[in-house]
């Protein structure tokens, strides 16, 4: 694949089990993930898979997690942006977001996110607390990741209605149930985010919702496709989630995949999917 554009992988992380909270890495089936990983482990893997640049997401809901990453950003020559984590519904999240910015490598902060479909409360996002403070992220002039479920896609679509100044993207697709095969509700669900244009999507997730010992592109092709008709080429973005990822597949494998998923594209789309769209939306500084 020709590409003259920067190869970006959107969506990423690090950890070191034991530094946090990772209340998410329980049962057995995640023991691969217990390890730490860290930018030594990646870097000869993005060299192999030809990706220049990476944005690091947050794991926890710790503040602490995010001044570390941007510390990282700051040290490591491929983290381009960080997608840190602040609490929403603190009256005093405008003073921490500057805090961030202004602190060791806060250069790097281009996002914030919150773990939104492990929530009880599907309509978590309307909550007025957490609409205050989605408001001082678009006052900070920084992006919102949704991590979703399909049951929380409802409440989303009416949050980006109300806040058509703040650059939203979903992650994972919003993680449907590619194993099950299931894709029509998700895709109805889905669909009228096309109409909001400040929200964009990560193809990246897929590998670890579909069967993580059989799946093959094929079975990532359908939701691959139905977000392209969703969002269009120039609002979706190549992520690895890497090391999530690896309980399904490596990372070469992962990249791999998303270029055979998709549809015979352009050169100037394949750069955008891969690379252009994430520079662009995290206004990064490749």
């Amino acid at each position: 694949m020709i590409q003259s554009t920067p190869v970006v992988d959107a969506h990423h992380h690090f950890w070191t089990p034991g530094r946090y909270d990772y209340y998410w890495m329980g049962g057995p089936e995640l023991e691969p993930l217990r390890r730490s990983f860290r930018p030594a482990d990646l870097q000869p893997l993005l060299t192999a898979a030809g990706v220049d640049y990476t944005v690091l997401v947050q794991t926890v809901p710790s503040v602490e997690e995010t001044r570390e990453f941007l510390e990282i950003a700051r040290d490591t020559p491929f983290v381009a942006g960080v997608v840190g984590w602040v609490d929403l519904t603190d009256p005093a999240v405008d003073s921490t977001l500057a805090e961030l910015k202004t602190g060791p490598g806060g250069e790097y902060l281009v996002g914030i996110r919150h773990m939104v479909h492990d929530e009880p409360d599907a309509g978590w996002l309307l909550r007025p607390d957490v609409q205050r403070g989605l408001q001082a992220v678009a006052h900070a002039d920084l992006a919102y990741d949704l991590l979703l479920r399909p049951r929380e896609l409802a409440a989303a679509l009416e949050v980006v209605k109300a806040h058509l100044h703040l650059r939203f993207v979903i992650d994972h697709l919003a993680k449907p149930e590619i194993a099950s095969g299931l894709i029509a509700d998700w895709a109805e669900a889905i669909a009228p985010f096309g109409e909001q244009s400040h929200v964009m999507c990560k193809l990246s997730g897929m590998v670890t919702e579909a069967n993580w010992t059989t799946w093959t592109p094929d079975n990532l092709r359908p939701y691959v496709r139905t977000a392209l008709d969703v969002f269009g080429t120039d609002r979706v973005m190549f992520g690895s989630d890497w090391p999530v990822s690896v309980l399904a597949a490596q990372y070469g494998r992962v990249k791999s995949a998303l270029e055979a998923a998709l549809p015979p594209l352009s050169a100037a789309q394949q750069a955008a999917i891969f690379g252009g769209n994430a520079i662009r939306f995290y206004q990064l500084n490749v």
